[in-house]
């Protein structure tokens, strides 16, 4: 039974891991996801400063599509609203004119899959020094204080624990 309670526990965990390894395992670790911090209104209602997007490469992108895409040094998410032979022509869901720039398939990164709001304001926290020590401290610390013998010991009601048997390996 317990180890029935044990597997309950550890299954969840295993399947979110899995999850993130196939569908959110970033690019710089050979996944098929970037994310990218979203800045400025441009994108508004749709994409807010702050948001944290979620893209994932395409074969082919098309009218329509929210893609990111690299220029100048920088990244830029906006909405493509035609092709030409140079490239896509896009544009900011609050802006009134196609942007300057026409980004390639090769420039750009990925269609955006999702957006999670304000999580580029929780990343942004946790990439200065302090939290992000913070974090590392606390994770060394749990490391530390439980050790690698440390095992999952959970109480079943009606169940008795056994007792060690005394005099054992005393000679």
């Amino acid at each position: 039974m317990l180890k029935l309670v044990r597997l309950l526990l550890v299954l969840p965990f295993a399947a979110l891991v899995l999850g993130w390894f196939l569908f959110l395992r970033p690019e710089a670790l050979g996944g098929p996801a970037t994310y990218v911090m979203v800045y400025g209104r441009s994108m508004e209602p749709t994409l807010w400063g702050g948001d944290l997007a979620v893209v994932r490469r395409q074969h082919d992108y098309s009218t329509g599509d929210i893609v990111a895409f690299r220029v100048q040094g920088g990244m830029v998410i906006h909405r493509i609203v035609g092709e030409e032979a140079d490239g896509f022509v896009t544009q900011g869901d609050n802006r009134d004119s196609p942007d300057s720039w026409r980004p390639t398939a090769d420039d750009t990164v990925g269609r955006v899959w999702f957006s999670i709001p304000g999580g580029a304001r929780f990343v942004d926290i946790l990439r200065q020094p302090l939290p992000l020590g913070a974090v590392a401290g606390a994770v060394g610390m749990l490391t530390v204080l439980l050790g690698p013998g440390w095992r999952l010991r959970l109480s079943i009601p009606g169940r008795r624990r056994r007792r060690p048997e005394q005099g054992r390996g005393e000679d």
